[in-house]
């Protein structure tokens, strides 16, 4: 490693570039503009509501738009996300437009933003977008009295959670921004209303079973196969029939009983002593928890919930708040505790979030979906609400307050914080898995020459880590950067930016927290080189062509650093179009082929995809032809990454002049004819320090080797001389 002296000035800009990094993380993040900004122009009103001819101005308490009739005031519009949590399997918010009338029903809704893989990839967009169309008429003022369960969901096979989280959000901020506007006779007064009671967390004491299921401690219901096909059947679709649940008709389909058990006595009495303790351990400060147990051919858990994280045939609701349990919410249980309770098949615990809003001492049910298969891959679904009031006897009320207070809050900022530690907390498997790719390859970086001292076994380190990088973040994850975090950082800086918006992907936030690291020290080629999903795929497509012998060309040098340039002018070009419309920029960064090849998988229009296929295909004769000629994002990390600090990459005085061995061999040409590493180009694959010190390629080890060998013969001779036979005798006679 030689240390690189760097003035003061310099060291202030690496500084400011280091910030500028840091920036980048807002991709988009306009924390304090309303979503309803971003596609107001892009509805025309006449196109949400029939008749409309025009939107008002945007109200001043909320982010609502009147939709008007020439001067009539036909309804209101607004985004979903703007009031409520819609983040779906992506990790990003599925944004649902919705225009609702004055006497709170519903005008329309339409799907204008998502980023769900299940419908980007398995399911048309055009059934989701059908799907949202049902909601025409939807009674918001019934819903609110149902608590948002009050109509039937169309639900899509193999996109069961994605519809209810935009049944749930469209359903939930219509409540809310009813009983704002005072739609329909609702008001605010209910979800305003001060806490009357709390869990009484002294009382511990112990009850049976019997006690507990007569005074509505732990809730039931059943249901009898008979009751089931009789409730399909009803439905109309004669497809049910055929699948209809055999058995006896008086059968258990599901016997279904909850309880919550954050309250203390109640913990106690289902779970045990020790049971319990673990329970109140594993909850964080201000979470609820509930025991769900059923017995019956159906079973509430199902196995989705092992695929996907969600538990997705049931849900907690209170009033227009819903909860949806992930697996890491969920916890298994053995035996209950209670004297005189029954078997159960399933027996699991739920945690209920601190920041979901529910509140432990008021009514709220359990929702079950009960479902039946009508062809290979489609199904209908039912719904079955659960009661529950949990009696006076675990409450303790509260005194009333002296005084009215009203308390200012930001709720939405609160939602977002909320949002990205959810987040955060359901990826610790995957982030866990990053950092240690990331403390792998700082180690290889760290201990380079004692790593790149044999060449096949690092070839195949290497491979196996590329494998990873697109296996696992690119497809898996779909954490690709892109040169778009970068062009939406002239919009955030003149707009400002949340620290909440930007640690929405938890997997992007630690790259671009590393690439801000890797370019003080190595440059970009930390990135570009082991971590870059697309990169990866085009080395890993390489080498395959390689094996089967494909001819690789080599570029002349001089047209070769006249093609550099090219990715610079690209980058160039997209910055000062986002400097005037990020909309623009985005559709032209259609030149990144991240987005076909790795967040979709291929499965894209044509012309996307044969622009892609060109690029690889192009890539399996000139290796890593993209990254070095087109790439605006790792144009945008060269930039930065000549102010490293440290030049970590050994070199010989006789590089370049007279070996050539690491210039030819070089797999993007980074290293000019006279030895010098040019750091713009250069993407850190280390293949240079294992030819450093390889003994069949490079000529100064291979003179050393000879240098020592020769000094070796000579050291093996005059041993040979000295343990001759006759050399004593040689001595004497010399003597004599």
């Amino acid at each position: 490693m030689r240390l690189i002296q760097i003035p003061a000035l310099r060291i202030f800009r690496i500084i400011a570039a280091l910030h500028l990094v840091i920036l980048m993380f807002v991709s988009g993040a306009q924390a304090q503009t309303p979503v309803l900004h971003n596609f107001i122009d892009e509805i025309p009103a006449s196109e949400l509501v029939e008749g409309a001819t025009a939107y008002g101005v945007m109200l001043d308490n909320i982010p609502v738009v009147p939709v008007l009739n020439g001067s009539a005031l036909m309804g209101y519009a607004y985004i979903t996300s703007d009031f409520v949590s819609t983040t779906g399997y992506s990790g990003k918010p599925i944004h649902v437009m919705v225009a609702i009338g004055t006497d709170a029903k519903l005008l329309r809704a339409v799907l204008v933003k998502h980023s769900e893989p299940i419908v980007l990839i398995g399911i048309p967009e055009r059934k989701i977008k059908a799907m949202t169309e049902g909601y025409f008429g939807l009674d918001i003022v019934a819903e609110a009295e149902a608590g948002g369960s009050g109509h039937d969901i169309d639900i899509i096979s193999g996109a069961t959670v994605t519809i209810m989280i935009i049944d749930d959000s469209i359903v939930r901020s219509s409540i809310k921004v009813a009983r704002i506007l005072g739609l329909g006779g609702l008001d605010n007064a209910a979800a305003e209303a001060a806490p009357t009671h709390i869990l009484n967390m002294e009382n511990r004491d112990v009850l049976d079973w019997v006690t507990m299921a007569s005074d509505g401690t732990v809730r039931r219901m059943t249901i009898d196969i008979s009751q089931i096909n009789e409730a399909f059947a009803a439905t109309g679709d004669p497809r049910v029939l055929k699948h209809a649940e055999k058995g006896d008709s008086g059968d258990t389909y599901i016997d279904l009983h909850t309880a919550l058990i954050s309250a203390p006595s109640i913990g106690l009495s289902l779970l045990g002593e020790n049971e319990y303790g673990n329970l109140v351990e594993w909850m964080d400060e201000g979470e609820q928890a509930i025991l769900v147990m059923g017995r019956g051919v159906f079973s509430f858990k199902g196995n989705g919930y092992v695929r996907g994280g969600i538990f997705d045939r049931i849900q907690l609701i209170q009033g227009d708040i819903s909860v949806r349990f992930r697996d890491r919410q969920h916890r298994r249980l053995g035996t209950l505790a209670a004297s005189g309770a029954p078997s159960f098949v399933e027996i699991d615990m739920f945690k209920i979030p601190a920041d979901s809003e529910f509140d432990p001492t008021k009514p709220w049910r359990l929702q079950l979906l009960a479902q039946r298969v009508v062809g290979p891959i489609e199904k209908t679904y039912l719904t079955y609400d659960l009661g529950y009031n949990i009696p006076s006897q675990y409450l303790t009320a509260l005194a009333p307050p002296v005084g009215a207070t009203h308390i200012e809050s930001d709720e939405d900022a609160a939602a977002r914080k909320a949002l990205w530690q959810r987040i955060w907390k359901a990826k610790t498997v995957e982030i866990g898995l990053l950092v240690g790719m990331l403390t792998i390859l700082t180690g290889v970086f760290f201990f380079q020459m004692q790593i790149t001292k044999h060449a096949r076994a690092f070839y195949w380190f290497r491979m196996g880590f590329l494998v990873v990088t697109l296996v696992f973040l690119g497809w898996n994850q779909n954490a690709q950067l892109s040169v778009v975090n970068l062009m939406a950082l002239g919009t955030a800086l003149t707009t400002g930016f949340s620290w909440d918006a930007f640690l929405m992907d938890p997997l992007v936030f630690i790259l671009w927290t590393s690439v801000a690291v890797t370019l003080l020290f190595w440059g970009r080629g930390g990135y570009c080189g082991w971590l870059c999903p697309f990169g990866a795929l085009q080395e890993i497509t390489n080498q395959i062509a390689r094996f089967f012998k494909v001819p690789q060309w080599t570029l002349p040098w001089g047209l070769h650093e006249r093609l550099w340039p090219l990715k610079y002018i690209i980058f160039l070009g997209l910055f000062g179009l986002s400097l005037v419309s990020i909309t623009l920029a985005e559709y032209f960064a259609e030149v990144e082929p991240f987005k076909t090849a790795i967040i979709l998988k291929f499965v894209r229009t044509w012309p996307y995809v044969l622009f892609a296929t060109v690029v690889l295909g192009i890539g399996l004769f000139v290796e890593r032809f993209y990254c070095r000629y087109l790439c605006p994002l790792g144009a945008a990390l060269a930039i930065p990454g000549r102010m490293r600090m440290f030049d970590w990459l050994k070199r010989y005085k006789e590089c370049g002049s007279p070996c050539q061995t690491c210039a030819k061999e070089c797999f993007v040409q980074a290293i000019h004819p006279t030895g010098e590493i040019n750091p713009n180009e250069c993407l850190s694959c280390l293949h240079c320090q294992v030819l450093y010190q390889d003994h069949s390629k490079c000529p100064v080890v291979i003179k050393t080797d000879k240098r020592r060998a020769k000094m070796a013969t000579s050291s093996d001779a005059l041993v040979r001389l000295v343990n001759h036979p006759n050399h004593n005798q040689t001595k004497e006679y010399k003597h004599v």
